[in-house]
């Protein structure tokens, strides 16, 4: 069942998303209710929820796009919310920027789509006529990988950090890094019709989950780690939407959402303390408050998938009946994700001398709520449940994982947190610390480039499009001087010329005009004559 109302629908998907997405504003809202923001922030937050909101409840690619817009409009906006601050501000352009050159895909799937589908409901994208139903499939992928910070278009999140922790926990846990996943998962059938643009998602996401892990484990900077960290989690996501594991990628969705607001908040409590964000400078912050320091725990390890906390079974139905090869990346990118996840918790737990970090008791509530709903959303895998979320979600043929997948996983995620915490010490090399350099790569091929054609294009326009008009405006006083000086010499000469003909012939026709009776009888006497004259010749 689904409830209409003009572009806008609610069925069981988005019925999904609008939960999480409420349940994730109200706690970050709670939180951020201790830490005295402006009116213009709150404002700010609610318009991005309410932008997310219609994007997942839009049944045609108008609606969608609004709300996609808007979406993008308030991320750039939250992020650079210090506006004061010129760093802050040119990270917040460099992410909008990011995104909005991908969101051209989305417009480009909508004239696809009015040329190849003759309409821009979701649903009626599949039927589309070929090649419009392959361009429709691009446009959308390209828009969807980045809004969700896929590769290569990750880069843009690890800006987003210059925002406030309160804005990061709901842009990277219900919002927008998750709508791109959330669109592929409804436009499977579309993916799945073009046969390569199913293989191309899930394979996108896999490796991202991989690669994205890798940089994450690298960080040394907590938010950073969280960000590179919701990169590969959302890739675990886009592998689900491309392979069609509608039930299993929005069980992952959900359980993400509750453990990476809660572990940003976490974050956003201890840095707005302590003034950093830094690992090594956090070395204690779990032990001096306790409520905070058990919530980041229970984020932490749901993050690394340890048994029988909510990211282990989600993970496991997203990585169910794959084949061999995507399973193997799938399982490489869990056991990153229990190595990043236990680095965060150790450095946070190491002991440490320091005076007592204080979150507000109306913080302390939303983050003992996302504990439990972190530790608790493990119940979607259970058969019982797993069977009514399939059916709520209309996927009832979606199979659960096989036991010994689940083992495996459970297992592998154990071995590597207790590796990690007798190592103590991970790899951190440049390259992933610096997000495999996306940024600079991005500068080099697209930004330079493009201000190159830019400068090049002014120049043209100043030397030879200006050139031409102030030429032509030179040609037009030159003429305009010589008429002066030439030209209208001679015609005002013939004008004279042709008035002084006319005062003589005046002066000839006055003279007769004596007022003398007997003169004018002896002209009309000779006109008479000439005229008789004139009638005999004609004769």
């Amino acid at each position: 069942m689904s409830l209409r109302l003009g572009g806008l629908a609610v069925d069981g998907l988005s019925a999904v998303l609008l939960v999480t997405l409420a349940v994730a504003l109200a706690a970050v809202l709670a939180f951020a209710a201790g830490e005295r923001y402006r009116v213009r922030f709150y404002g700010l937050m609610l318009l991005f929820a309410a932008a997310m909101a219609v994007t997942v409840t839009a049944t045609d690619l108008v609606m969608l796009l609004m709300g996609w817009e808007v979406m993008g409009a308030m991320s750039y906006a939250l992020i650079g919310y210090v506006w004061s601050d010129a760093e802050r501000v040119r990270s917040a352009d460099v992410a909008f920027l990011t995104t909005r050159a991908a969101d051209m895909g989305l417009y480009a799937a909508a004239g696809f789509a009015l040329a190849g589908a003759h309409s821009l409901r979701l649903d009626a994208l599949a039927d589309a006529d070929t090649p419009w139903r392959d361009l429709i499939a691009a446009g959308i992928v390209l828009s969807a990988l980045g809004k969700s910070a896929q590769l290569p278009f990750s880069f843009w999140l690890a800006r987003a950090m210059s925002g406030p922790s309160t804005v990061s926990a709901l842009l990277h846990s219900a919002t927008m890094v998750a709508a791109g996943a959330y669109l592929l998962t409804r436009v499977h059938p579309l993916l799945a019709a073009t046969g390569w643009a199913d293989a191309l998602v899930a394979w996108t996401g896999a490796v991202t989950a991989l690669v994205m892990g890798a940089v994450a484990l690298a960080q040394r900077d907590l938010k950073q780690l969280l960000a590179a960290s919701t990169c590969a989690q959302i890739g675990l996501m886009v592998l689900g939407a491309g392979a069609g594991s509608v039930a299993g990628g929005t069980a992952q969705l959900v359980a993400h959402a509750a453990v990476k607001s809660l572990l940003f908040l976490c974050a956003g409590a201890w840095v707005s303390v302590l003034g950093t964000q830094r690992l090594d400078e956090l070395r204690g912050a779990a032990r001096r408050h306790r409520v905070a320091g058990a919530a980041f725990g229970a984020g932490a390890l749901a993050l690394a998938g340890v048994p029988p906390l909510s990211l282990w079974v989600t993970k496991d139905e997203v990585l169910a009946g794959r084949p061999a090869a995507l399973l193997a990346v799938g399982l490489a990118a869990s056991v990153l994700s229990a190595a990043y996840a236990a680095k965060a918790l150790f450095a946070v737990f190491r002991p440490a001398e320091g005076a007592a970090v204080r979150v507000p008791l109306v913080g302390q509530v939303p983050l003992v709520v996302l504990a439990f709903a972190a530790a608790g959303l493990g119940v979607l895998g259970l058969p019982p449940v797993a069977e009514a979320w399939r059916e709520m979600l209309g996927a009832p043929r979606e199979g659960g994982p096989a036991v010994w997948l689940t083992v495996l996983s459970g297992a592998l995620a154990v071995v590597t947190v207790g590796a990690v915490r007798i190592a103590r010490r991970v790899p951190s090399p440049a390259w992933a610390a610096e997000w495999l350099y996306l940024e600079r790569a991005a500068d080099a091929a697209v930004v330079r480039p493009a201000f190159a054609v830019a400068r090049a294009l002014a120049r043209f326009d100043d030397r030879v499009v200006d050139g031409a008009v102030r030429g032509v405006a030179r040609g037009g006083r030159w003429a305009a001087g010589l008429t002066g000086r030439r030209i209208e010499i001679r015609v005002d000469g013939l004008v004279g010329g042709v008035g002084r003909a006319a005062q003589r012939l005046a002066a000839l026709a006055r003279s007769p005009q004596t007022g003398q009776v007997h003169i004018y009888f002896a002209q009309a006497a000779v006109v008479l004559a000439v005229l008789a004259v004139i009638a005999v010749l004609a004769g």
